[in-house]
């Protein structure tokens, strides 16, 4: 199953075990849903549901992953299944919690998990019907896992890693981040050094939907030329970092590990070094 699905392939697909997660973000996000949203789309928060934030930055970052019983039961509260079809969407071209939300489902090992390309816009444009208010349905037993089998790599991992060779480091913040001219979100401006820039914005048309597979697929066969194979991808928080594992699975590549830490942490934890393009 494609990582990817368009608002007409999303028109015909049968309703049975269907669940659509509308994972936007932002100031009155939860008041935006309620006002309109995709029919039937439930709604799925970043901050609470996809992240379990700590006090200090500095260790987990901004968007620290939730507990794997945590995520269980909001997995159970949104009425997921096992056998549930699940398609996940945001404002933002599925750069944020879209993208992450697919992530972790994938991680959980839900099979049948996809992103709506263009996100809410293009559903919009292309006549999906939508809705108001609260959506009803009911909760779903609880699906127990042992463990968690989230594929991520600790700021540890990723020293060692750049340290020895042994990974490709990929920032996909924007740029003017990653060089250092300015940090709109973070404490200090700057990079992991020796991690390689390929912003998530690269991943998409002028129309703001993905590239084709076999133009992702060429594109980063060229980027990761004479790089080592394993990847870490992240960003500032672990977030957006999920938009370009997204784009490396629909082109084909294995999924690579996410820094859930990212910028956030690294910048913040005592003695890292930080590298600057200025």
């Amino acid at each position: 199953m494609s990582p990817i699905i368009s608002p007409s392939d999303l028109k015909r697909l049968p309703t049975e075990n269907l669940i659509i997660l509308d994972a936007r973000t932002g100031k009155d996000v939860r008041q935006n849903y309620l006002e309109k949203h995709i029919k039937g789309a439930r709604f799925i928060d970043l901050d609470n549901d996809l992240a379990e934030i700590g006090e200090n930055a500095a260790f987990g970052g901004r968007h620290p992953l939730p507990g794997i019983e945590k995520f269980a039961e909001t997995l159970s509260d949104l009425g997921i299944t096992e056998d549930a079809h699940m398609i996940v969407y945001d404002d933002k071209n599925a750069s944020n919690a879209a993208a992450r939300a697919w992530w972790m489902l994938r991680s959980f090992g839900f099979d049948k998990v996809q992103v709506l390309d263009g996100g809410i816009q293009s559903a919009e444009k292309n006549g999906l019907a939508f809705s108001s208010g609260e959506e009803t349905f009911e909760k779903a037993p609880v699906i127990t896992k042992e463990s968690s089998s989230w594929p991520v790599s600790s700021l540890e991992d990723v020293e060692n890693d750049l340290k020895n060779n042994a990974s490709t480091v990929i920032d996909v913040r924007d740029a003017y981040r990653y060089k250092g001219e300015s940090e709109p979100i973070d404490l200090v401006a700057g990079h992991i050094p020796g991690a390689v820039n390929i912003p998530f914005s690269e991943n998409l048309d002028e129309n703001g939907n993905f590239l084709k597979p076999d133009v992702l697929r060429e594109k980063y066969k060229v980027l990761l030329q004479n790089k080592p194979e394993h990847l870490i991808i992240h960003c500032g928080s672990g977030v957006t970092a999920c938009h370009t594992i997204l784009a490396l699975d629909y082109a084909g590549f294995n999924i690579p590990d996410l820094y859930v830490g990212s910028w956030s942490e690294w910048s913040r934890r005592e003695g890292k070094e930080i590298a600057k393009d200025i």
